[in-house]
């Protein structure tokens, strides 16, 4: 009990101490998870109101090229009316329109044209085929005039009075703009910034892999959150590298596009480790000094009842069969006689005895003697299984089983089983009708009647109706068995 009780308080300790480092754990996390926040929040109201202005730009593209008044200017003026100096600012590409077949018709950067067809480009075929596809952003692709560095093109579908297609207006933006964007932000050792399309196309991510720029991760366990809502946090096992991240994601209005910024779990926690770890020990300190002190306590108070269950082990079994003792069998027969009457339930006792056994003993030693006393015993061990059946050695070759809850015909049934389990054991008794070791048994069962009176009326005639049981067996010329004429009608068995 007292080892019982320091290990309670130790684990009360540890449970508490994990308590707090639980929740020191989720407040790193919060924090982590709304800086991160803040931070996608932060890096979406950027982009998206820069590529608001892109899209004004084209819009006015768009608006001039309907007046014919613009488009019959002089080129050089008209370039200058159709593309703002915004167009030109850095990392902006071109800003394009395109005639139905792809063709240019409008360059930002130079008149004529320079002689380009973009109709193999997603930025003009989503336009081509859908003429509801509003403001598309495209998968990064390498320029083909130009050696300059990815780009993504933001196009609009130019459309005919009736309704048909008449080609694009597209402005294209390195993804170099994303990159510094990204670069100027600090993560930690293991952050990342992506800026990924909601079909899981990757537009840029930090830490900076030309590889990774257009992969598709859509198939990815981390990419699937985000697309349940405009925004929010996760736990999620990266795609790119399988670092294990607190992502914060915003999708940003009006545009196909999810900024995530993911903070890795080692850093967010790293300060939590370390204090955990200060925490841990301190706790495990103090509840092993706590179990220490509970065993040095306890030590002599184990010996004490070390001694005292092995002494009454020794009271209360039989050291040649390892049955019960008589003591503890005359114990377990008043436990369970009362326990009988109290819930009004039949109690059987079974009185066994080995036949010719002083002629077997003398004939071959004490020694064989012991040896066929422990293989009977063995025996009858072996055929009572229930929880409450008890068996003890009554005295000499003299054996007795006690039967809770069982009626006559179920002790006779037992009796037997176990009568012919020993003669099975085929030893040798030369003195025997058979020839062999037998035993003869008494059964004897205590039953209420509808009136609630039992058969005895004290254990002692129970054990004396078991005694006459077993002597009748004798009578009847042994290795059989015989039930009490007070429980009921004999029973015999060869």
């Amino acid at each position: 009990m007292i080892v019982a009780a320091s290990i309670m308080l130790a684990a009360a300790i540890a449970g508490l101490g994990a308590f707090a480092l639980l929740q020191m754990r989720r407040d790193a996390l919060e924090n982590a998870s709304e800086a991160s926040s803040n931070l996608a929040l932060t890096l979406e109201r950027s982009i998206t109101r820069n590529l608001q202005v892109y899209e004004l730009s084209i819009l006015g593209v768009m608006d001039a090229m309907q007046d014919p008044r613009i488009m019959a200017l002089a080129p050089s003026v008209r370039q200058r009316v159709l593309f703002d100096r915004s167009s030109n600012a850095e990392d902006m590409g071109s800003l394009l329109a395109t005639d139905a077949l792809g063709n240019l018709v409008l360059d930002s950067r130079v008149w004529p044209p320079r002689p380009v067809n973009v109709a193999d480009r997603d930025y003009f075929q989503v336009h081509l085929t859908s003429p509801n596809a509003g403001v598309f952003v495209s998968r990064p692709f390498q320029p083909r005039m130009t050696p300059e560095s990815k780009s993504i093109g933001i196009s609009r579908r130019i459309s005919t009075p009736d309704g048909s297609f008449a080609g694009i207006v597209v402005g294209t933006l390195r993804v170099n703009y994303f990159r510094k964007l990204f670069d100027g932000m600090s993560l930690g050792s293991g952050g990342t910034l992506t800026l990924v399309r909601t079909d899981g196309i990757i537009v840029m991510r930090r830490p900076y892999e030309d590889a990774s720029i257009g992969r598709d991760i859509s198939h990815s366990d981390s990419f699937t959150p985000l697309l349940h809502g405009e925004r929010g946090s996760f736990v999620g096992m990266a795609a790119l590298d399988g670092v294990q991240r607190l992502y914060s994601f915003r999708r940003m209005p009006g545009y196909p596009l999810i900024v995530v910024v993911g903070l890795s779990l080692d850093d967010v926690l790293a300060a939590w480790k370390t204090r955990a770890w200060l925490f841990s020990s301190l706790i495990a300190v103090v509840d092993i000094l706590v179990i220490a002190l509970s065993v040095l306590l306890s030590r002599q108070w184990r010996r004490r009842m070390d001694m005292e269950r092995h002494l009454r082990l020794m009271v209360n079994t039989d050291g040649l069969t390892g049955l019960g003792s008589r003591r503890a069998l005359d114990d377990a027969a008043d436990v369970e006689w009362r326990r009988a009457r109290r819930h009004g339930q039949p109690f059987s006792l079974l009185m066994l005895d080995v036949d010719h056994f002083k002629q077997f003993n003398d004939r071959y030693g004490h020694l064989a003697g012991d040896d066929a006393l422990a293989s009977v015993a063995d025996c009858i061990q072996r055929h009572i299984r229930r929880p409450g059946d008890f068996a003890g050695r009554y005295g000499g070759e003299e054996f007795a089983v006690l039967l809770p809850n069982t009626d006559a015909a179920g002790a006779a049934a037992v009796a037997d089983t176990i009568r012919a389990a020993v003669q099975n054991l085929h030893i040798e008794n030369p003195d025997s009708a058979l020839g062999e070791l037998t035993i003869s048994i008494g059964v004897v069962t205590d039953t209420p009647d509808a009136g609630g009176n039992r058969t005895f009326g004290e254990l002692r005639a129970l054990l004396r109706a078991g005694d006459e049981a077993l002597y009748q067996a004798k009578r009847a010329g042994r290795n059989r068995v015989a039930e009490s004429a007070v429980s009921g009608a004999a029973v015999a068995a060869v």
